[in-house]
């Protein structure tokens, strides 16, 4: 399916019929005339300078393109992030924007615990120029970045899915996924995003 933009009111139209959940309702409106556009896999999601994006993080991007913390991984995440988000209400763009930038400051495969800070950092910076974040929605990304890989759980549902939709591809570096560090909106998708995560 082609990405295009939708108007206002089809974005109003499909929150009211519960088939877009955008959180909050000052996010509803914000985003709203921020433009929305419906994704290849048809979800309907914030517009920012995607194609921005992805050319600045490859651009600086110091470990394998085609490795385990690549696009195919980011890929899946968002996937994961943007259905987590939906069931529980929590901020789409943010979900997106974590699925993309949260192992883009790698620089090893492995062994790199400051990754998620650096990240954090990087995705701070870039806020104003690839896309626009408010105070509040910012603090949630980074929080989301600089903490994702600590095994935590956390309250708010926009920082918990993406840590769940980042743990549900766990297959790829051989672990399946554990209810223990997963919220309960993430269970049913276990077995399915494991085989996702092996192909």
């Amino acid at each position: 399916m082609p990405v295009r933009n939708m108007t206002q009111d089809e974005v109003r139209e499909l929150v009211g019929k519960g088939l877009v959940i955008m959180g909050q309702s000052h996010r509803i409106e914000r985003r709203s005339k921020q433009g929305m556009k419906i994704d290849a896999e048809g979800w309907a999601v914030p517009t920012y300078d995607r194609n921005g994006l992805m050319a600045a993080i490859r651009q600086q991007f110091r470990i394998n393109w085609d490795g385990v913390h690549g696009p195919s991984h980011w890929a899946r995440v968002r996937h994961h992030a943007l259905r987590l988000c939906k069931l529980c209400q929590g901020d789409l763009l943010v979900a997106e924007l974590f699925a993309y930038l949260h192992d883009s400051q790698r620089e090893s495969e492995w062994t790199d615990p400051l990754h998620g800070a650096r990240a954090a950092d990087y995705a701070a910076s870039l806020n104003g120029s690839y896309f626009e974040l408010s105070g509040e929605q910012l603090d949630l990304l980074t929080h989301a970045t600089r903490f994702h890989s600590d095994g935590l759980m956390h309250q708010d549902a926009t920082i918990q899915s993406c840590w769940d939709a980042d743990r549900l591809d766990l297959g790829r570096v051989g672990i399946k996924p554990s209810k223990q560090y997963l919220s309960t909106y993430a269970h049913p998708f276990i077995e399915e995003a494991y085989k996702r995560s092996l192909r």
